[in-house]
């Protein structure tokens, strides 16, 4: 079993920048592709940024290329999603979500998932 705890989120000016980390516990994460989702009031969940088991392949969302950066500690059990110049639109709950056999575009466009995390809110306001 796997367990994802997501942290970093909270109140942030348009403009700024936060860090989410998720961190993985009960399994080792470096056999799992990983990504982040995020789901605003009102719509729908969507894909941000995947990374491979590997970390040689990232898919991006077009909202959010040039301004998010996805990696990954394998050793410390923990992937990262950098957020800089962000927007109000980007306000919403943020998830981490591990899968053992998805490719990452696919990963990213479908949302498929074995194991999610409880979510962490960003609100990016002034």
């Amino acid at each position: 079993q796997l367990q994802l705890v997501e942290s970093g989120g909270g109140l942030v000016q348009p403009g700024g920048s936060l860090r989410l980390s998720c961190a993985a516990s009960g399994l080792s994460l470096h056999y799992y592709a990983v990504g982040w989702f995020r789901q605003a009031p009102g719509k729908e969940r969507e894909g941000v940024s995947c990374i491979s088991s590997s970390g040689e392949s990232t898919n991006d969302a077009d909202s959010v290329k040039g301004r998010f950066t996805i990696s990954r500690d394998n050793a410390k059990n923990t992937v990262y999603l950098q957020m800089d110049s962000l927007k109000p639109e980007d306000t919403g709950v943020y998830y981490c979500a591990a899968d053992g056999g998805t490719e990452v575009q696919t990963m990213c466009a479908m949302g498929w998932a074995d194991w999610w995390g409880q979510g962490t809110q960003v609100t990016v306001s002034s």
